[in-house]
């Protein structure tokens, strides 16, 4: 039996997964005049009226924002929902009401529960989207147009998606909608802004693009390990026990580290993983494009300072910047004066790599994420990246600078094999190698310290004397030395 199949003996079309239970914060419904008919937690019926739930939701919107303007006393959102309950408890009444005047019948209790919910998460969450992204075996949702979706499942399966609208445009209003009316971070999406990443209410990552694209794209992120550690990802086989050790003694002698890879290889993970490994007691800063590591919730340690980057809106000012904007590279600056221990940087995509390498050379120990290939080809990609902070920074400027403030990489991998019914993915420590300053062009010397064996996995190489010393802070030389190539350094 492959592996999607399995998985849907097992559990049932993922269309019929119950739904998410209310937020621990959220008041329980209450109550009404429909008698059972209630919003809870509910599994949403195959045969729900998608259109007419698209129109019950307008009005729902509209009834909403007249009230809350008309109300002098601003409503927090659980009073806000509770509302939004009110209201379309009323609108599914005079649904059913004008259904039964057309001689179309009653409704059943169970049409009734699931329209009442599908209105309510089209209206505070995330509609047709919410059963996946609540459904725990779920990891990474990609949408390309409404009817194409696939979903990778935490063990790496990748199946097909139940569709989450029933035409493009509709999926793109939603978007719109979705985007305007986030709490945590509202953002445009329209043709003049074409792309959208959005932090979700509650903690996924939403990445779209419309009207640049063929039909719209989107991928939800939902990161399933939050609370992991090095040792968890060893038994889900991702890097071995002596790597997993090497690892945990640079996190602890505060070696800098930047984790590369390609999309969706396991950064973020990995990252969350080594930061484990900081003592409770550092001070702790996080700069992210949209919060993803979690830190400051996970309550491993005592001080944790987040900061998330936003764009800017309307127009461009003479210095080339929209009003409201605030880039990670500012972020960085400011957390100078915040007395940080750490600095954890979840993504490096440009210049804001300058003040990365600031921070390193204030302080040690720094963790930060970049896209690349492979390990060497991460140290070029941190110098292009550099090199965008101005003129002023040559390439000779910034090969120095983070030759002499990086100390490792490590380089992810990430495979796609098909298995029946769909496929499977499998992330990998493929490569860990030393940074060091180099007399020669171009600036820089690399050692493997971990290299790939046939099968991909990082295994010991060559360990220059300086990581000997690792040794007293939990790395298993003995292990690496012992199963290193009989080419590597004694």
């Amino acid at each position: 039996m492959s592996e999607a199949s399995r998985y849907l003996s097992e559990y049932g079309e993922l269309s019929s997964v119950p739904l998410f239970n209310q937020p621990t914060n959220a008041a329980p419904p209450t109550p009404t005049g429909l008698g059972a008919t209630v919003i809870t937690p509910s599994t949403v019926s195959n045969d729900v009226d998608w259109s007419l739930v698209a129109a019950l939701r307008a009005q729902a919107s509209e009834q909403l924002s007249q009230t809350i303007a008309s109300d002098r006393s601003r409503l927090d959102k659980d009073a806000q929902q509770e509302l939004g309950r009110s209201i379309v408890l009323d609108l599914i009444e005079s649904a059913m009401a004008d259904a039964a005047n057309a001689g179309q019948g009653t409704w059943s209790p169970a049409r009734q529960q699931a329209t009442a919910q599908a209105v309510f998460d089209s209206l505070f969450r995330l509609g047709r989207l919410q059963p996946l992204v609540d459904d725990d075996r779920v990891e990474n949702i990609i949408i390309i147009g409404y009817d194409r979706v696939r979903l990778e499942l935490i063990d790496g399966t990748l199946i097909d998606g139940p569709p989450v609208a029933d035409s493009d445009q509709e999926l793109i209003d939603f978007l719109v909608f979705l985007a305007s009316r986030s709490e945590v971070n509202a953002r445009s999406f329209s043709e003049a802004q074409p792309r959208l990443h959005l932090r979700l209410d509650g903690g996924a990552r939403l990445a779209a693009a419309a009207w640049v694209t063929p039909r719209p794209s989107v991928v939800i992120r939902r990161h399933r390990l939050m609370q992991v550690t090095l040792d968890d990802l060893v038994k889900r086989e991702m890097l071995t026990p002596i790597a997993a050790s090497f690892l945990r003694a640079a996190v602890r002698t505060r070696k800098s580290i930047v984790v590369a890879g390609a999309q969706g290889a396991g950064k973020t993970t990995l990252v969350r993983a080594l930061c484990a490994e900081i003592d409770e007691m550092e001070a702790i800063g996080t700069f992210e494009t949209e919060y993803e590591l979690h830190l400051h919730e996970l309550d491993r340690h005592q001080i944790v300072h987040a900061w998330e980057s936003r764009p800017g809106s309307g127009e461009r000012g003479p210095d080339g910047r929209q009003a409201g904007e605030f880039t990670l590279d500012e972020a960085l600056v400011d957390s100078f004066r915040f007395n940080l221990s750490r600095q954890i940087v979840g993504e490096v995509r440009g210049k804001e790599i300058w003040a990365m390498i600031k921070a390193m050379e204030s302080g040690t120990g720094s963790i930060s994420t970049t896209h690349a290939a492979d390990a060497v080809a991460a140290v070029r990609k941190l110098v292009t990246c550099a090199m965008e902070a101005g003129p002023h920074i040559t390439q000779g400027l910034a090969t120095s600078k983070l030759a002499a403030t990086v100390d490792l990489i490590v380089q992810l991998s990430m495979e796609t094999v098909p298995v029946p019914g769909g496929g499977r993915r499998t992330r990998r420590v493929a490569e860990i190698i030393a940074l060091a300053p180099g007399e020669k062009d171009p600036g820089y010397a690399t050692t493997h310290v971990f290299s790939p064996d046939a099968s991909g996995v990082a295994v010991p190489d060559v360990l220059p004397d300086e990581y000997r010393a690792l040794a007293g802070h939990g790395f298993d030389l003995a292990g690496y030395l012992s199963t290193r190539p009989m080419g590597g350094t004694p």
